[in-house]
């Protein structure tokens, strides 16, 4: 159902969206701005991976495996909030950004509010970015150290490489090589997918736990109240102000307004099976449905 919500809003309500906008065949600023480095255009089909990786991160992954801990009423946000939130803020922010010449969201922002504002912007988005950048790099580190090597040895290999991609022109390193991690992502989510209909674990149902699961298997433990520790835990994976930072990447190297820029709902459809894969044992449970301590007496 999740899926089938999540593809109706790409097509329905995203072409709703696309409608108010009002995308034409205006120059875009890949072509107009065309310098080889930032401002070129690319393939449609490397643009949507390129964006849909910027947006389905370590953040959104790992995001929803804790946010499972609130049981499945975390699916309403992360389906709820792609649609009508997440998909419509990046559609806009990169399209705005098409609109001014691929500006940034502290230019936009100056533009319309003026200086004083554009430069309080600047700060937080400076703060904003070392604090995502610092997850960015620590998370896979992690995750490779557990593979081999020391963690300290990945975050500077990894530091290296995110300074090594932003200096080049867009083609050489991220038009190459984060299409392919995109891939990886989807396959993963295909993985989850299948592992989920092999195994086909007993989930609890929205319309059965649709409550606080964590504080209702350990109360001892968990003390977050679903609002507003959900729609934190679960920023990235329905709606996130640091996706606004990156739609202006790809609207720098988009052909035509009309290619638009919806990466949101795939990543959302990866978000799901992360989600449920985690949901039982973040739950407390054994892919079994645990009763309500009420039901119990």
């Amino acid at each position: 159902m999740s899926l089938v919500a999540l593809m109706l809003g790409y097509v329905l309500y995203g072409r709703y969206v696309e409608r108010v906008f009002g995308p034409d065949n205006r120059v875009t600023p890949a072509v107009a701005k065309a310098d080889g480095l930032d401002y070129m255009v690319l393939p449609n089909w490397k643009i949507f991976m390129i964006q849909f990786l910027n947006i389905a991160g370590t953040g959104p992954i790992f995001g929803a495996i804790m946010g499972a801990k609130f049981g499945p009423v975390a699916y309403l946000w992360i389906v709820f909030g792609c649609i009508f939130a997440g998909a419509v803020h990046d559609y806009m922010s990169g399209m705005l950004s098409m609109r001014h010449d691929g500006a940034g969201l502290p230019e936009m922002i100056g533009h319309y509010l003026g200086k004083t504002t554009k430069n309080v912007m600047l700060v937080f988005t400076v703060l904003l970015l070392i604090m995502v950048g610092a997850v960015f790099v620590y998370s896979p580190a992690e995750i490779l150290h557990s593979i081999g090597g020391d963690t300290l040895m990945w975050i500077i290999i990894i530091f290296c490489y995110y300074f090594i991609a932003t200096m080049l022109p867009i083609d050489k390193i991220i038009g190459k090589i984060y299409p392919l991690f995109a891939f990886s992502l989807l396959f993963m989510a295909g993985a989850l997918m299948v592992w989920l209909f092999l195994h086909w674990p007993t989930l609890p149902e929205l319309w059965t736990h649709c409550y606080n699961m964590g504080a209702a298997t350990e109360p001892d433990k968990w003390t977050d109240n679903i609002f507003p520790a959900l729609f934190i835990t679960i920023a990235c994976g329905a709606i996130s102000g640091f996706h606004a930072t990156q739609s202006p990447l790809m609207a720098r190297c988009v052909k035509s307004e009309r290619m638009g820029n919806r990466s949101t709902c795939l990543s959302t459809s990866a978000i799901l099976w992360a989600s449920p894969a985690s949901l039982p044992p973040a739950s407390g449970l054994q892919y079994g449905i645990e009763e309500r301590p009420e039901e119990k007496n």
